[in-house]
């Protein structure tokens, strides 16, 4: 054993050695619907065993199964699966075992805006809590990032990291909570040479501490290849080989397939997987009873450091045992989640300048532009129907301006939001909480921007009541686009999400005023009955009600002859609105703000672990998609 690396492991003060986790899988099958009476079989009954203090690596061509067999094992995926998984032993509790596990996903997704130690801090007062003393969760993030040559990049922002570092910052993010085993998609994509050799050098370090640590791979280097403790190598969903790398070279020549000396070993099996020396599948299949047959496997403790280990084990044991108990019992409460993520949330929209600068500059632009277009309109009796016009306008701002930023923000927040919640860093109700309310006094900003900008040069009423109804329901339009905006974005990818939330709002547009000066009487029954859904229609009925309702009579012009509006009631009764109720309009813009809040935290938790009724919907649309696509 490397002696550096070992000396390192026993410096380790707060990242202690974990309890032993082992792996095991039988006879492990796992199929999806392919067409409407068939499936196809992505693993076919394989087995194998990983231990803890070994780093395992999956290898396979591309389609062989490696990933899903990495889900499976993570519990990423279950439905469809059969088998035995065992956990030391016993058969997995899936819920104990995701407390006790993490996953670290192939892409690098980060907060961009927050620096390694912000992020670090953030990460630690999450999983930790009030468990550790503010000096020991210090002590423990320096000792990370020292482990993981992250110290000197520590004020870095993750967005200017490079490729190797953000992949390591990922890794010391999982590290806080001390988990015995870790998952790696692809930990080396991406990376050089150079990177790549730091990341699993780091892994088997990680491993040397106890842990069980398994990364799934496309093509390792041959030196990186003799790196790992063991290799489980599919091809077509089956294992032809289990063990410990460098021994696959006599494996092969055993049955027949001679490694050129100068071969990169990981590149001949793959090759040998994908048929390029003839049709060996079923004979290394036979051979290595489908990953049941280990006897390739490197015993990675020899006498002196079994020697090693002991004593390790003695002087920590105590540690050892109260640390794991406490680890898993560890988190954040409710409340400190919800202000932790909230001002996480702040910093990163303050740090944004340019969405912060585009989103202010929009709201100007627009409000100047529409004030300008009704100017004096509010007290002019000539232009009453123009300054409904004005409410109008001012509506569709409302539906459109705020809903367009999450249309972009959520679909991208949903990768970072599915690494951290499936590794229990806090409750999802806790992060929608925290994002609701770290966008209430944004938008309550830019809506008084944007209604002290309109209202004056409008020349709309000064009546304290009436400003403060007129900037209510403002806010309360803005706050339920912001909510629909949410709900498109957990539905669809960012692309989708643009064009169908946009177009999705043209039937409100049109329900929102459909049939003013018309009578009830003549609107057909079907879209009388629409109108009900429709929160534009309350929003326009509750800012007409307001600016228009109980006052006098509005002064015509010395240049007009005549003037048709200057009675506002007169007008309200002409539209069919003369019985409209403020307060009942600003109720059912809350209801729909609550149920769009309900709807879009439904859909998010189903995006990130769907129940029985999502999947079966899920399965159905592929089973539909696979027989009537190309």
């Amino acid at each position: 054993m490397d002696e550096t690396i070992f000396s390192s492991e026993k410096r380790l003060k707060y990242l202690l050695r974990t309890k032993p986790v082992n792996i095991e899988f039988q006879e492990l099958s796992y199929s999806v619907p392919n067409g409407r009476k068939s499936s196809k079989l992505i693993l076919k009954s394989i087995s194998g065993k990983f231990l803890s203090g070994q780093v395992t690596a999956i290898l396979g061509p591309s389609g062989s199964g490696k990933s899903t067999l990495l889900n499976i094992l993570a519990g990423f995926k279950t439905d469809g699966a059969t088998g035995n998984i065992l956990i030391n032993g016993d058969k997995r509790k899936l819920d104990k075992f995701m407390k006790t596990s993490r996953y670290i996903m192939q892409d690098d997704y980060v907060q961009e805006f927050l620096t390694v130690q912000e992020s670090m801090t953030i990460a630690a007062n999450l999983k930790l809590g009030s468990y550790e003393t503010r000096e020991n969760k210090e002590n423990m993030i320096n000792e990370i990032l020292d482990l993981l040559n992250l110290t000197r990049s520590k004020t870095t922002r993750a967005k200017k990291l490079s490729g190797g570092e953000r992949k390591r910052l990922s890794v010391a993010l999982e590290m806080l909570n001390n988990p015995p085993v870790i998952f790696l998609d692809e930990p080396t994509t991406g990376l050089d040479d150079v990177a790549c050799s730091q990341c699993i050098g780091l892994l088997k370090l990680l491993a040397l501490g106890g842990r069980t640590v398994i990364c799934s791979l496309h093509t390792p280097s041959a030196k990186l290849f003799s790196i790992f403790d063991n290799t489980y190598i599919l091809s077509e969903g089956q294992c032809v080989y289990q063990g410990y790398g460098p021994s696959i070279v006599p494996y092969l020549g055993n049955i027949g397939l001679v490694c050129p000396l100068s071969y990169n070993p990981a590149d001949f099996i793959l090759e040998v997987c994908n048929k390029e020396y003839g049709d060996f599948q079923k004979k290394l299949v036979t051979t290595s009873e489908n990953g049941m047959n280990s006897s390739y496997a490197k015993d990675i403790s020899d006498t002196s450091d079994q020697t090693k280990q002991e004593s390790i084990k003695e002087i920590n044991v105590e540690i050892q045992n109260s640390n794991y108990a406490k680890m898993e019992n560890m988190g954040s409460t409710f409340l400190e989640q919800i202000f932790i993520l909230t001002m996480r949330i702040w910093v990163q929209i303050w740090r944004d300048k340019s969405g912060i600068l585009l989103r202010t500059g929009i709201t100007l632009f627009i409000g100047t532009l529409i004030a300008n277009m009704y100017k004096g309109m509010g007290n002019d009796g000539s232009k009453t129907l123009f300054n409904f016009g004005f409410f109008y306008s001012c509506i569709i701002f409302f539906m459109y301006v705020p809903m367009m930023p999450f249309l972009v923000w959520v679909p991208l927040e949903i990768k970072v939001l599915k690494r951290e919640y499936l590794n229990r860093w806090y409750g999802l109700g806790s992060y929608y909480l925290a994002l609701t309310i770290a966008n209430i006094p944004i938008q309550m900003v830019l809506t008084f921007l944007y209604v002290a900008l309109t209202y004056t040069t409008t020349s709309q009423p000064l009546d304290p009541d009436r400003i403060v109804l007129f900037y209510v329901i403002c806010v309360l339009t803005a706050m339920v686009a912001e909510s629909y905006g949410i709900i498109v974005g957990v539905i669809f990818n960012i692309v989708n999400a643009l064009f169908l939330g946009t177009i999705s709002k043209v039937p409100l547009m049109l329900l929102a005023t459909y049939g003013f000066g018309s009578g009830s009487e003549n609107i057909p029954g079907w879209i009388r009955f629409s109108m009900y859904f429709d929160y534009l229609r309350y929003s326009m009925e509750g800012l007409m009600g307001t600016m228009l309702r109980n006052r006098e009579t509005i002064p015509c012009p010395e240049d007009e002859d005549w003037c048709l509006y200057t009675d506002v009631s007169y007008f309200l009764r002409n539209m069919g609105m003369e019985n409209c109720i403020v307060w009942v309009d600003v109720l059912a813009l809350v209801f729909f703000l609550l149920l769009f809040k309900s709807v879009g935290f439904y859909l998010l938790k189903q995006r990130l672990k769907p129940n029985k009724y999502a999947k079966a919907i899920y399965v159905v649309a592929k089973i539909v998609k696979s027989y009537f696509g190309p």
